[in-house]
């Protein structure tokens, strides 16, 4: 028996066999050797097919969908019930077409805000045509219920362009201009066009500094939830007097920012340069910071950045960041300013470099300035950065009194008149404040240009007309 196994062993068939076997060949002749080969092959094909085996997906499958960049989808809307409500009333119109002045009616049959009737208009091509015809309509709002679940993303749709998830700020000027044109609250204005491109872009940038937290010149859905600025547009058609709407669409407000820039702008072509704005309240802010905002750190037209004049967009959200340094926006404005490197950081030198100007002005008024080693130190127990010797944004915004750090580097008006206070019953008062410093300056200073024009007309016997 031994020696046949070994005779096997040498047998030369079976060791070119066991040689074919070894390189992967697939040899006809029966043996042993290939049943067990594929025996083995066998085992391993189960044990791969094993291991490629789907992990179960009851866990993935039970986390609910919680992502709804256009809003919750509503559980048992009835979009055909809606439809019907819009083609009743487009019944109502003469061949089922629908002006700009009907689209009123139009808006609350889609249960829309009053002042949503000028952007409904213009999304089913009204604009172009001058009309709106039922189908067209239907069709149109047939798609965004279908496509948009919520008033943020409806409106977004309805104002940007197509493509687009954001809006702009040209996106904003039919929709105000509708406003200007309809609210009984300006209907003084009918006779004074040239003042509805001035209304029309300071509401813009009044939109623009309080939604869009970005700066990125583009309004997203989420930035607009975050805000209350449908909320004011809803009230547009509640409130008789939009002085009352005072974050945004106030006349009032508009009136007190464009006669300072009148004030400023001698020839009147709506630019001013560095010279122009140095005038502002007396040449209280330092030049040095003047440049800083010619710099194009914080203004968005680069055209006018290179011909070294400020627009009077831009002029909008300075003077409304000068007035009120306690907001988000404007806290972030004069960061943007100080921080001269762009490293997010307001270090030693920074401060001193803008320090400097306002230890000359003091001096020019017989006044000894505080040496820059005792101011920082009040600062910096003003701020309580929470790295040493570093501030930051974040410290800032914290901070209850970044009004008075700033007027301490660059306002040597308002800095002298926090020198009259103590810190500490001046943030007492900004907590228990009701109305915010813009809206106090707006009141007051539209207050101070009514009594001078009235003065003036006394003067003149009655015979000046202003807005």
């Amino acid at each position: 028996m031994r020696m046949k196994e070994l005779s096997l062993r040498q047998d030369p068939d079976l060791r070119k066999e066991l040689a074919l076997l070894a390189r992967g060949c697939d040899f006809v002749l029966p043996s042993r050797f290939k049943k067990r080969l594929r025996a083995f092959h066998a085992e391993q094909g189960q044990a791969q097919v094993k291991s490629e085996a789907p992990v179960p997906t009851a866990l993935s499958e039970s986390i609910p969908k919680f992502y709804f960049p256009r809003g919750r989808p509503k559980a048992n809307l009835n979009i055909d019930g809606l439809i019907a409500k819009i083609e009743k009333i487009f019944s109502q119109f003469p061949n089922e077409r629908a002006t700009i002045e009907d689209m009123g009616q139009v808006a609350k049959a889609c249960e829309c805000p009053l002042y949503w009737k000028a952007p409904l208009f213009n999304s089913a091509g009204g604009d172009r045509t001058g009309f709106v015809s039922v189908h067209k309509f239907v069709a149109m709002w047939r798609k965004m219920l279908q496509t948009c679940h919520d008033d943020v993303s409806k409106f977004v749709h309805l104002l940007a362009k197509p493509g687009c998830n954001y809006l702009e700020q040209e996106d904003f000027i039919p929709f105000l201009q509708d406003v200007v044109n309809s609210h009984t609250g300006l209907a003084f204005l009918k006779e004074a066009s040239d003042f509805h491109s001035r209304y029309i872009t300071t509401v813009a940038q009044r939109i623009f500094y309080n939604v869009n937290r970005s700066w990125s010149g583009r309004i997203s859905c989420s930035e607009l939830r975050k805000s209350s600025f449908l909320q004011n547009v809803a009230l547009l058609e509640q409130e008789e007097d939009v002085n009352q709407l005072t974050e945004f669409f106030s006349y009032e407000h508009f009136y007190v920012i464009y006669c300072k820039f009148w004030e400023l702008d001698t020839d009147h072509d709506l630019y001013i340069d560095q010279r122009d704005l140095a005038r502002h309240n007396d040449q209280a802010i330092s030049h040095k910071m003047i440049e800083r905002i010619f710099s194009g750190t914080v203004t968005r037209d680069r055209h006018l950045r290179k011909d070294g004049r400020l627009s009077y967009a831009d002029f909008v959200w300075f003077l409304i960041s000068e007035e009120d340094k306690k907001t988000d926006t404007s806290i972030e404005y004069w960061f943007r300013c100080m921080d001269l490197d762009g490293d997010g950081v307001l270090s030693m030198y920074e401060l001193e470099y803008f320090y400097e100007e306002q230890c000359v002005k003091l001096e020019t008024m017989a006044i000894e300035p505080l040496p820059f080693e005792d101011c920082l130190c009040q600062m910096l127990d003003l701020v309580k950065p929470e790295v040493e010797g570093k501030i930051t944004l974040r410290d800032l915004k914290q901070c209850k009194l970044s009004h008075i750090f700033y007027d301490t580097f660059f306002n040597i008006e308002k800095y002298l008149d926090h020198e009259q206070k103590d810190p500490f019953s001046v943030e007492a008062e900004t907590e228990g404040q009701e109305i915010s410093d813009w809206e106090k300056y707006a009141a007051d200073e539209y207050d101070i240009l009514v009594a001078e024009e009235t003065t003036t007309d006394q003067y003149n016997g009655g015979n000046t007309t202003h807005f």
